[in-house]
C-alpha cells in the first residue's frame, strides 16, 4: 500500500468507539500524526450491537465525570464534526422500591449537582407526568437525570472517526494488528498484515479481544489482562400504538427507565420499546476450552436464550403494561467485556513503559468520549484531570487469575444495579492472597474484607453476632459490627490491640545515587539513617500522587511502604524514577506486618522481644519477638502508642500466637479506620489523590521549595503558594444522624455547595461523627459552621483547628 504509514506518534489498536474517541481527543490535544487499527470494519467488536444508552448517573465521582462529559461531548459532536447523528436526550427515570435505594439515589443527585447537572428526585405521582404509561404503586420515588438518553453507536463512532481524519489522524480498517516489538528506546514497532509501523506509544483498545493482544506485552513486563466476556441480551418489540401516539402529541420520546431493583431498562426504540435485562443466571462465554474465542467475531451474535431473562422480562410487561401488547420483533445476544469490578481499563499499562490501555468497558457507549479525552490525558501530560483511579489499570495485580476475573465478572453482571453498600463486601473468588496466619484470625471471629486481593479482617465477631450478607444491607453505621468496632477501638485507647495486615506494598530501593534520586522524586526530605518518615509524591501540577512510609537502612538504602491497593501503581513510580546501578526489589509478598498498639503495648512486646523499646517515634530496628528474626518500626495509624511488627511469612504466625497470648485483643480495619480518623490521618485514594495539590491537601510541612533539587511539581507548587490556595483541607465534626459521611458527600455553606468530604466515620475514642474534606479556602476557618448532605440529609458540621482531635499534641503516641 502506497500509503499505508511506516511511522506514528501513537498506534491505536481496535476501532470501536473507544479506540476511535481516543484518537479523536489525541488529535484534539494536537497530536494528528496517529493511526488507529481497526482489524475488520470500525464498531465490529461490542460497539455496533450496544444498546446505545447514555446515562450520567453513577455513584462513583469519577466515573460520573466522564459519563458527564460524554453527553456534554456527543450534544455537540455533530454540528462540530459535521456529521449526521441521532442522540435523543430524553431524560430517565430510576425507580425505588425501597428506601435504600432513595439514599442512593439523594447520594448520587449531590453529586451531579456538585457537577452542575440537574438531578432531581421525583415522587410517585411525578413519576407519572412524565412515564404516564408506568404503574408505580409498590415504587417509593424515582431519580430523574434530564442529561440520560440514548444514541446510535455507529453514527457516534463514524462521528469521532471523521472529526479525527479531519484533524489529519489515520483509521486503516481491515488491518489485523498481528504483534508488538519493543526497541531499546522503549519505543514500539506494532506488526499488521500490510507492514510494520514503528511508533512512540501503544494503545490497547481491543474490546474483548483486549486480553488476546496484551499477550504481546508479557515479555515487555505485561501481565495478562484482568476481564471476561458476557453475554448480554436485550430484545425489541414491535411498534405500539399508544406509544406512537403519545409520542406524535408530545414531540418527544419516552424518558428512559430504569427499574433497578428488579434490574432491568425499557428505553423507547422508534414507537416500540426495548427490554434490556441484567439476569442473575447470566452466562459467561469463552471461558473454557471447550468455548474458546474464535479468531474473529465481527458483527456476530449467539443465539438467543429466553429462559435466562423471562420473569424479568414478565416483570417489566407489568411496570408498563402496554408493552405487553405487542410482539417482540428482535433479540439482540452479544459479548460484553467485564472487568472484576465491572469498570473500564483507562491508563498506563502496569510494568510495561509507553503502552496504555483503554479497553473492557461494559458501558463503552456511555463511557466512551470520556475515556478518549482521560486516555489523551494520560499519553499527552502523564496525568488526567481528574483523579481516575476507578480506571486505572494497575488496580488489579497478581492475583485476578481466570477463575477470579470469571466469577467476578458473573457478579458484578447479575448485580448491576445493585447498591453498594460501605459494609457490603461481594462474596465471589475470595481467599487469592492469604496472610500466613489467615486461619488464626477466622478463628478469632474475623469478619473478612480485600484488599488488592489480601485478606483482612474487617471486624471480629462474637458467637451470636450475625455475620450473614443481608446483614451488611445498609448505609447506616448500626449494625453487628457497631458494638465490637467500639470494643476494639476501645482496647487500642486503654490496652493493646494487634491487627494483622497483610500486603503492604515493600519496596527495597538501593545502590549508589538512589538517595539523591529519592531526593529528586519526592516533595520533602529524606530522614536520617536509623530514622523512618512520610515521604510525598507529586505530579507536574503539584497535586498528591501517592504517599509512601520511607525507612532508611543505610546511606542509599531504603524501605519504601506504601498502600496495598497502591503495589503496581507505586512501583512503576520507583521504577521509573531510579537511575541505572539502583534496584527496587518488590518484597510484598514474602513478609507479613501486625500493627501493635494501645498504651500496655511496650509492656506486652518487652516480655516477648529483644528490641530496645525505648527508642523515639519514627525510629526502626531488628530485633527477635517470641524468638523470631522481626523489624520494628515506632510508628501507628492508630495514633496510640504503638509499633509496626514486620517478619517474613514462615515467622509471623509464632509472633502473632505469642502477642495474642500476652494480651493483646485483635482489631480490624474498621476499627483502625475509626481511629485514623480522629487522628485525621489520610488515605491514599481517597484523602490523598490528584484532585488535589499538596497545598490544598494540608502537605505544606512535608514539602521543601528551599532544597535544589527540582522534584516533580515545584514550580507549580511554589506558584500556588504565591498566589493562595483555592480549597483547603478540614476536619468536621458532624452531627450525623444514622449515616457518617461518605467519600465526596457535598459540603454546603449558605445555600451553596462550598466542598466536599473525602472520608468519614465515627470516632469511638471521642464518640463522635468525624469527616475529613476540602472546603473553599476562606471557610477553611475552625468554628465555620457549614452541612454535610449525608444520603439526603444535610448534618450541621463544625469546622475544627488544625490538629487530631483525639491527643492533639501527640502525647500518647510518643510516649
Amino acid at each position: 500500500m502506497s500509503d499505508f504509514p511506516n511511522k506514528a506518534r501513537v498506534v491505536i489498536i481496535g476501532g470501536g468507539v473507544v479506540g476511535v474517541s481516543s484518537l479523536y481527543h489525541l488529535a484534539k490535544k494536537g497530536w494528528t500524526d496517529c493511526v488507529l487499527l481497526e482489524k475488520n470494519e470500525l464498531t465490529a467488536g461490542s460497539t455496533w450491537h450496544a444498546a446505545g444508552n447514555v446515562p450520567t448517573f453513577s455513584t462513583s465521582w469519577s466515573i460520573m465525570n466522564m459519563q458527564r462529559y460524554s453527553t456534554e461531548l456527543y450534544s455537540r459532536l455533530g454540528a462540530e464534526v459535521d456529521y449526521p447523528m441521532n442522540y435523543h436526550q430524553t431524560g430517565s427515570i430510576r425507580l425505588a422500591h425501597t428506601r435504600e435505594r432513595m439514599q442512593e439515589f439523594e447520594r448520587a443527585a449531590a453529586m451531579g449537582r456538585y457537577q452542575g447537572m440537574d438531578i432531581r428526585i421525583l415522587t410517585p405521582d411525578e413519576i407519572k407526568d412524565h412515564y404516564p404509561f408506568i404503574e408505580t404503586h409498590d415504587i417509593v420515588g424515582a431519580l430523574f437525570d434530564p442529561h440520560d438518553g440514548d444514541i446510535d453507536p455507529a453514527q457516534v463512532t463514524q462521528a469521532l472517526a471523521k472529526g479525527a481524519r479531519d484533524m489529519g489522524q489515520k483509521i486503516i480498517r481491515f488491518c489485523p494488528a498481528t504483534g508488538v516489538t519493543q526497541q531499546p528506546d522503549n519505543s514500539w514497532i506494532v506488526h499488521t498484515e500490510k507492514g510494520d509501523i514503528a511508533c512512540d506509544y501503544v494503545v490497547n483498545a481491543a474490546g474483548y479481544y483486549a486480553q488476546r493482544v496484551g499477550e504481546w506485552f508479557k515479555p515487555y513486563g505485561g501481565r495478562t489482562v484482568p476481564m471476561m466476556v458476557m453475554s448480554h441480551q436485550y430484545l425489541l418489540t414491535e411498534q405500539i400504538p399508544e406509544l406512537e401516539a403519545w409520542s406524535k402529541q408530545n414531540g418527544r420520546k419516552l424518558p428512559l427507565l430504569r427499574d433497578v431493583d428488579v434490574s432491568y431498562y425499557l428505553r423507547q426504540e422508534k414507537n416500540g420499546i426495548n427490554i434490556g435485562p441484567y439476569e442473575p443466571n447470566c452466562r459467561a462465554h469463552w471461558d473454557s476450552d471447550t468455548d474458546p474465542m474464535p479468531d474473529d467475531f465481527s458483527f456476530q451474535l449467539w443465539s438467543d436464550d429466553l429462559d435466562r431473562i423471562e420473569d424479568i422480562v414478565a416483570d417489566a410487561m407489568e411496570r408498563v403494561p402496554v408493552t405487553a401488547t405487542a410482539g417482540v420483533s428482535r433479540i439482540i445476544n452479544g459479548p460484553i467485556p467485564y472487568a472484576p469490578d465491572g469498570l473500564p481499563l483507562i491508563g498506563p499499562m502496569p510494568g510495561v513503559k509507553n503502552a496504555f490501555e483503554a479497553c473492557v468497558f461494559t458501558f463503552g457507549i456511555a463511557q466512551g468520549g470520556g475515556a478518549g479525552k482521560v486516555l489523551a490525558e494520560w499519553i499527552v501530560d502523564d496525568q488526567t484531570e481528574w483523579d481516575m483511579w476507578s480506571c486505572d489499570p494497575r488496580r488489579y495485580t497478581d492475583y485476578t487469575d481466570h477463575d477470579y476475573c470469571v466469577k467476578k465478572g458473573m457478579e458484578v453482571y447479575g448485580n448491576e444495579y445493585a447498591m453498594h453498600f460501605p459494609w457490603h463486601r461481594w462474596p465471589a473468588a475470595s481467599d487469592k492472597k492469604l496472610s500466613p496466619v489467615h486461619a488464626k484470625v477466622k478463628e478469632l471471629g474475623g469478619v473478612m474484607g480485600v484488599y488488592n486481593g489480601w485478606e483482612r479482617a474487617n471486624w471480629f465477631a462474637q458467637p451470636g453476632d450475625d455475620t450473614s450478607e443481608e446483614s451488611t444491607h445498609t448505609w447506616g453505621r448500626s449494625g453487628p459490627w457497631e458494638q465490637r468496632i467500639k470494643e476494639e477501638c476501645e482496647a487500642v485507647r486503654d490496652h493493646c490491640g494487634v491487627l494483622d495486615l497483610p500486603g503492604f506494598s515493600r519496596f527495597l530501593v538501593k545502590g549508589a545515587g538512589a538517595a539523591e534520586a529519592l531526593r529528586g522524586l519526592i516533595t520533602g526530605g529524606l530522614p536520617k539513617v536509623g530514622r523512618m518518615n512520610l515521604v510525598y509524591i507529586s505530579e507536574s501540577r503539584g497535586r498528591i500522587l501517592t504517599e509512601m512510609s520511607c525507612i532508611r537502612l543505610g546511606e542509599d538504602e531504603f524501605v519504601m511502604i506504601t498502600a496495598a491497593t497502591a503495589q503496581w501503581h507505586d512501583r512503576d513510580i520507583l521504577l521509573g524514577a531510579m537511575p541505572a546501578g539502583v534496584t527496587v526489589e518488590d518484597v510484598t509478598t514474602t513478609r507479613d506486618t501486625l500493627i501493635v498498639t494501645g498504651p500496655k503495648s511496650r509492656e506486652i512486646l518487652a516480655a516477648l522481644s529483644d528490641a530496645d523499646l525505648s527508642q523515639g517515634w519514627l525510629t526502626h530496628q531488628a530485633a527477635t519477638v517470641a524468638g523470631q528474626p522481626a523489624f520494628l518500626i515506632r510508628v501507628s495509624f492508630a495514633g496510640e502508642l504503638g509499633w509496626e511488627v514486620h517478619a517474613l511469612n514462615e515467622h509471623m504466625p509464632a509472633i502473632y500466637d505469642a502477642i495474642l497470648a500476652a494480651g493483646a485483643k485483635p482489631f480490624g480495619m474498621w476499627a483502625l479506620n475509626s481511629l485514623r480518623m480522629e487522628k485525621g490521618y489520610r488515605a491514599w485514594k481517597g484523602d490523598l489523590s490528584t484532585d488535589y495539590s499538596m497545598l490544598e491537601g494540608g502537605l505544606e510541612r512535608f514539602v521543601k521549595l528551599d532544597k535544589p533539587q527540582d522534584f516533580p511539581g515545584k514550580a507549580a507548587i511554589l506558584a500556588e503558594k504565591q498566589r493562595g490556595v483555592k480549597k483547603s483541607f478540614v476536619t468536621l465534626l458532624v452531627e450525623a444522624g444514622d449515616a457518617d459521611a461518605p467519600y465526596m458527600s457535598c459540603l454546603w455553606h449558605d445555600g451553596q455547595i462550598v466542598g466536599e468530604t473525602t472520608s468519614g466515620a465515627w470516632g469511638y475514642r471521642i464518640n463522635a461523627s468525624v469527616a475529613l474534606g476540602m472546603v473553599r479556602a476562606d471557610l477553611a476557618v475552625p468554628g465555620t459552621e457549614l452541612e454535610v448532605e449525608i444520603y439526603g440529609e444535610k448534618c450541621r458540621a463544625v469546622v475544627q483547628p488544625d490538629a487530631p482531635l483525639w491527643d492533639p499534641e501527640n502525647e500518647r503516641l510518643r510516649a
